[in-house]
């Protein structure tokens, strides 16, 4: 860190001109990067095989293009006469045609009655659509489909579109917010906590470094793009996380300088000092936060390893820009934005210095009462339920929405929004759907019509009941697929719930082994960082519990419903979306490492200069408190822009990270990390002789406490000769 520090000082506008030009060249081809990320969540399996023949075959289906759901609605009174369900025919084909290479299901094609419902009252079809070119500004084919029908429908028909898609994306719901006005909205949150931190204008240094690290970051992302499908996801991701790292880790380094520079040193000094310490946590937090996300592309799913690729570019750029631009436009500049220095970092912050005193004095109290508050929030974790969510919780303003509970209204189910394909050899179709009708939880099934065959295949769909994320749906999944293995001529079953399924028992079957790999790894990194084994458990055990707590909100808020009405106005989701867990572990355990990082890498400072671990604690929480707290609440801030999307999944994967560093910051940073160090002692400094080699750092032994804290009570001495 010396040396480069000393390198990037001796050419500063090298290192200015280089960084401009990478971040004009992100800005320039920002659009592009968008554009060429995919809307397809590829998962693992069976049913993802079978759906993609499907959606080669029929160039429709499957559970990455379910299909949309038409509803027709004649006057009040009218009867249930063929002339209605003619009509209402006429309506679907109408609409059916105004997206090319449809395929359309609805009574008058299939002959199934259950397409109108029993009292006559709505009618419904089912248009698969061929998929989307793979932009994610594709246009809706909702929209011509919805025109027409409306336009057609004669005077007194109530019309609606809806479906898995529509309601996923919430449309009608509101627009929602871009990734650009996301990061905007934390942006502007940011610098109005960083100016409350530095009190002068030196706070707009960091959001210069989030400025350059989100472009430059995008810029790797469209080179990534160019080689594997990357999920639209990221690019919310590296807005927002890239917002906040960037400005971590800028923060930290921003206020040691100040540190330094209030302690004598002149600024050259003072910015190598900064970077000596300081520069080389940020550098253990960003490979520890970028190792947690790249463990991602170790999972059996497309989809998850190109969000992992892409997102271990996020800390990476943050910690490049932080220790190579940061420090140069410290030495050059810093002095002359330091101002008007309504605060000075001559002294550790006294609440926190309090605080922390206070924590030491009663540390079995605080770390007791730390334990069961955290073992209390995690309760709800163990009834978190995986799968999609209900259909009752998207969208629920939308047309679509509105649509959906006028045909439950007259008896239509749910389920019937996620079909279960079938992909059968040709002549098998008809029979395959009469078996299907059999089994309980199934509302109708029919063959598709293709004359010749595609490919010597036949195709059912099969719609249920119960929507597959409940556990009435899951069952019904389930039956099917025993029952129809044992058929004769079933290639495959897939659609949603088959999918979701298969993607729990190859994704979640293999999460312990990720779960030990990556602990292990970060375990060995933070012990050569900290010198100290019991540290680098702590951290890692502490971490765990920090994504326990996060998995439990989202139970609390969106599974039980607990706050998502009030926040959100969406009622209980009934299930966390299967992938959301995995990023919230990824990006959560790697950015509240960041925290245990940069407190523990002061406190290890502070005891290596004073040999007191009362002391050091009192120092390091004193000196740490108030950033990590800062940091905490930009993060925090990001993440609520980040929910204000239309789609409900990332609003529960913005309220896992929210909720996990908020808590994490509050709870585990500020009350059980000083007591656990207060409460081991001299024992925090273990790291025996032969892991000191292996890590090629020098040991570092229990000894006795050279200095008490003043705060507390003279030791005896018993205590001074043991």
């Amino acid at each position: 860190m010396t040396r480069l520090t000393s390198f990037v000082l001796r050419h500063k506008r090298l290192v200015v001109l280089a960084w401009l030009v990478i971040a004009i060249a992100g800005i320039a081809t920002a659009g592009k990067a968008t554009s060429s990320l995919s809307t397809q969540f590829n998962l693992p399996g069976q049913a993802f095989q079978t759906d993609s023949t499907i959606a080669r075959l029929y160039h429709s289906g499957g559970d990455q293009n379910p299909p949309f759901v038409l509803t027709a609605t004649p006057p009040p009174g009218t009867a249930a006469a063929l002339a209605t369900i003619a009509e209402a025919g006429r309506l679907f084909a109408a609409a059916a045609q105004a997206v090319p290479g449809s395929r359309l299901a609805d009574q008058v094609t299939t002959g199934d009655t259950r397409f109108t419902s029993a009292d006559g009252s709505v009618s419904f079809a089912l248009v698969f659509t061929p998929p989307a070119s793979g932009a994610f500004s594709a246009a809706d084919p909702a929209r011509p489909m919805g025109r027409v029908i409306a336009a057609k429908a004669p005077a007194g028909w109530q019309t609606g579109v809806t479906g898995l898609a529509q309601l996923q994306a919430g449309t009608g719901g509101g627009k929602g917010t871009s990734a650009l006005t996301e990061t905007l909205i934390g942006g502007l949150g940011a610098l109005l906590v960083l100016a409350l931190v530095f009190a002068s204008f030196i706070a707009l240094l960091p959001m210069l470094m989030a400025a350059v690290a989100i472009p430059t970051t995008f810029l790797l992302v469209y080179g990534l793009t160019q080689l594997t499908a990357v999920n639209f996801i990221v690019q919310f991701l590296v807005a927002l996380i890239g917002l906040g790292v960037a400005i971590d880790y800028s923060l930290l380094v921003v206020t040691r300088w100040r540190e330094n520079r209030a302690r004598g040193l002149d600024n050259e000094a003072a910015v190598a000092a900064a970077m000596r310490t300081t520069g080389r946590a940020v550098v253990f937090s960003g490979v520890t936060v970028a190792i947690s996300l790249l463990a991602l592309v170790a999972l059996p799913v497309a989809f998850l390893r190109g969000v992992g690729m892409a997102a271990f570019f996020i800390p990476l750029t943050a910690v490049a820009v932080a220790i190579t631009l940061l420090p140069v436009l410290l030495a050059a500049i810093g002095p002359r934005l330091d101002h008007p220095r309504l605060r000075r970092e001559v002294h550790a912050s006294r609440p926190w210095t309090r605080w922390a005193r206070l924590v030491l004095r009663h540390r079995a109290a605080a770390l007791t009462g730390g334990l069961v508050l955290a073992g209390a929030l995690v309760i709800p974790l163990f009834s978190l339920h995986l799968g999609e969510p209900a259909s009752k919780s998207l969208a629920p303003a939308s047309p679509a929405h509105a649509a959906l509970t006028h045909l439950e209204s007259g008896g239509v189910p749910s389920g019937i929004i996620s079909p279960i394909d079938v992909l059968t050899t040709a002549g098998r179709a008809g029979a395959v759907a009469s078996q299907a009708r059999q089994i309980p939880g199934v509302y109708t099934a029919f063959p598709t019509s293709q004359h010749p065959p595609i490919a010597g295949t036949g195709l059912v769909e099969i719609l249920p009941v119960d929507e597959p994320s409940t556990t009435a749906g899951a069952a019904t999944v389930s039956a099917l697929r025993d029952t129809l293995a044992q058929q004769p001529g079933v290639i495959g079953v897939g659609g949603q719930g088959a999918s979701d399924a298969d993607f729990i028992h190859a994704v979640y079957g293999n999460f312990p082994l990720i779960l030990a790999l990556i602990a292990l790894v970060t375990l060995i990194l933070l012990a050569r960082a900290f010198r100290s084994l019991v540290l680098a458990a702590k951290a890692v055990i502490f971490n765990l519990a920090s994504i326990g707590v996060a998995y439990a909100v989202m139970v609390l808020v969106w599974q039980q419903g607990h706050g998502s009405r009030a926040l959100w106005s969406i009622p209980a989701t009934g299930s966390v979306t299967v992938w959301v867990p995995l990023m919230v572990f990824a990006f959560l355990f790697g950015l509240s490492m960041d925290y245990e990082v940069f407190i523990l890498s002061r406190i290890r400072e502070e005891y290596d200069a004073t040999g007191s671990t009362d002391q050091a604690v009192v120092r390091g929480i004193g000196r740490t408190g108030r950033l990590v707290t800062s940091a905490a609440l930009i993060l925090f801030l990001a993440f609520l822009a980040l929910s204000a999307t239309p789609e409900t999944d990332v609003k529960v994967l913005a309220t896992g990270l929210g909720a996990g560093i908020l808590l994490d910051a509050m709870i585990i940073r500020s009350l059980l990390l000083p007591s656990l160090i207060g409460v081991l002692g001299r024992w925090n400094w273990w790291l025996p002789a032969l892991a000191a080699r292996i890590l090629r750092v020098a040991p570092s032994a229990p000894a006795v406490e050279q200095r008490p804290h003043p705060t507390t009570s003279p030791p005896s001495p018993a205590d001074i000769s043991a």
